[in-house]
């Protein structure tokens, strides 16, 4: 299975469930948590005042090719686990997602 399992749409949107580290070197995409069934994601931002969150989105955004208020945070604003939805096609997202270095 693999990153799939992180993958699920809702109908129109569709739903990502990410494990988010802030404080990273570098951002972008880190791989796939087969434990948690998670994207990884690793952003420079800090765990403060929601910077971390703001960067994630932006991060997916630019990644998907659509604004930043097309990507919401669902679930686990406060969490390293998140849940985010975007108004796009899964295939759209996994051919995105599994594209990403």
């Amino acid at each position: 299975m693999g990153v799939e399992e992180a993958v699920r749409s809702t109908g129109r949107e569709t739903l990502i469930d990410v494990r988010l580290t802030p404080g990273a070197e570098s951002s972008g995409i880190a791989g796939y948590d087969a434990w948690r069934r998670r994207i990884c994601v690793k952003v420079k931002a800090p765990p403060r005042r929601g910077t971390a969150n703001m960067e994630l989105v932006s991060l997916f955004a630019s990644l998907l090719g659509v604004s930043r208020s097309d990507v919401k945070i669902v679930r686990g604003a406060n969490s390293r686990d998140k849940t985010l939805c975007v108004d796009l096609p899964r295939d759209r997202v996994l051919e995105v997602v599994d594209e990403a270095p």
